[in-house]
């Protein structure tokens, strides 16, 4: 009994070793956080781990903690888009001369102006007002220079040490003569309180003009700029470059009819392809994927025109209708062809976001017939989070660390199913109980 217990301890030590979802994996990294208070992180996939990767799905790549346990995450899709920052270039301004803030449009303008359009000196005249009647500066912004609707003035400023409330009325003027209201109430903000501070140094325009005129109307005395800044509208949103892999191909029948044969290596997200053809040339094609030899193929694109001539005219790639983890792809002439092009896949990275438990370092592991990521509703946590810090928040990004292998190949090869041959055991056990109590029957003499 003794030594059987020894045996069935040892059988429950080797059980609950394997059953660490990191020794079911092939590879492993090493994951670096900027913030060990964020408590959840995004980890950007590189090709590493895209090519330990088998599960179509990528269900083989999770997070795990110190002791080797899985951590709560979530796949999600790449960022596709990439929406500039709005630009912002420096402007020359010009003080005019202080004017009552009750009747600012007594302005008399004198300005020197280059050929180009461009403000060199400007006089002005104020008539005369009441003593008691309050002084601020007017600004003169010079906006011929800049080919594009100004979005918005961003300005700096000093002369008050104590909180600022000032408001202005932007005018607009082609000419320096005719001018017309931008907008007609606009304020700039400096506020303190409890250690906390308020900004507010942007003045939205919206519109197109050469000449802006900054007109006080209450809480601007004293203020002095010291730099004024134009920003221009931010650009449309343009798809973010992909990544590319490129694969060489082999011809599937003596003809080349049938067409071009490429294997992908990796479990990539592809969103589109590109041919790249040996100098100048033009063709039609049509591209297909499958999962496995035995699968049929599936039009991915096409037929559409590809071509290249000289050094700078080639074709666009092709967008493919969904994302594709296809290790399987092939290309179709419309017309013969001698030699297979090189077939050019690009892909987005994906971006595997987890909760950080009490139990770092945490690791990314990858590759494995038998493991697959647990279900977390991180998405959910991170759209609540996103109510409180804003829709455009991000959880801080963790870095990779180099490829280390884990289980190496033994993770790549399919679980036996212990089931069946336990049953089996059973079985042949049964059995063998059931003969030997009919052997014992038999030797038995009759009473």
């Amino acid at each position: 009994m003794r030594r059987a217990s020894a045996w069935l301890a040892l059988v429950v030590s080797t059980a609950a070793a394997f059953a660490s979802p990191a020794a079911d994996h092939a590879v492993q990294r090493l994951l670096t956080v900027p913030d060990d208070s964020a408590g959840i992180y995004r980890v950007p996939l590189d090709a590493q781990v895209y090519l330990a990767a088998r599960s179509p799905r990528l269900d083989d790549v999770d997070i795990v903690d110190a002791r080797g346990q899985a951590v709560p995450a979530q796949l999600f899709a790449a960022e596709r888009v990439e929406t500039p920052a709005p630009r912002r270039i420096p402007v020359p301004w010009f003080a005019l001369p202080a004017a009552s803030i009750d009747r600012p449009a007594g302005l008399a303008l004198a300005v020197e102006r280059a050929g180009d359009g461009s403000v060199v000196r400007v006089q002005a005249q104020v008539p005369d007002a009441p003593v008691a009647t309050r002084m601020a500066t007017s600004w003169l912004v010079d906006t011929s220079t800049v080919d594009a609707p100004v979005a918005a003035l961003v300005l700096d400023w000093a002369g008050v040490p104590g909180p600022v409330e000032a408001t202005y009325r932007i005018e607009g003027s082609d000419d320096l003569r005719e001018w017309r209201v931008l907008q007609a109430h606009v304020a700039l903000l400096d506020l303190a309180r409890g250690g906390q501070r308020l900004r507010q140094p942007r003045m939205p325009v919206d519109a197109s003009a050469r000449y802006l005129r900054l007109v006080p109307l209450a809480g601007a005395e004293g203020l002095v700029l010291t730099r004024v800044e134009v920003e221009m509208p931010a650009q449309a949103a343009s798809p973010a470059a992909p990544l590319w892999r490129e694969l060489q191909g082999s011809a599937l029948s003596a003809a080349g009819r049938a067409g071009f044969g490429y294997a992908l290596e990796g479990r990539f997200p592809i969103v589109s392809a590109d041919i790249a053809l040996p100098g100048n040339g033009t063709g039609e094609w049509t591209l297909y994927s499958r999962e496995s030899d035995d699968a049929p193929w599936v039009r991915r694109a096409g037929p559409w025109l590809a071509y290249s001539i000289g050094s700078d005219q080639r074709s666009p790639p092709q967008r493919l209708d969904a994302t594709v983890r296809d290790r399987h792809w092939k290309l179709v002439p419309g017309d013969a062809q001698a030699a297979p092009p090189v077939l050019r896949l690009g892909w987005h990275p994906e971006s595997l976001v987890f909760v950080a438990r009490d139990a770092p370092p945490y690791r990314l592991v990858a590759g494995s017939a038998r493991a697959s990521r647990a279900s977390a509703p991180v998405a959910q946590s991170l759209a609540a989070i996103r109510d409180t810090r804003g829709q455009d928040w991000q959880p801080p990004l963790a870095r990779l660390g180099e490829s280390v292998p884990l289980a190496g190949e033994a993770a790549l090869r399919p679980a036996r199913d212990w089931r069946a041959w336990l049953l089996w055991a059973l079985l042949v056990a049964g059995a063998l109980l059931v003969t030997g109590f009919a052997a014992s029957l038999l030797r038995t003499p009759r009473a």
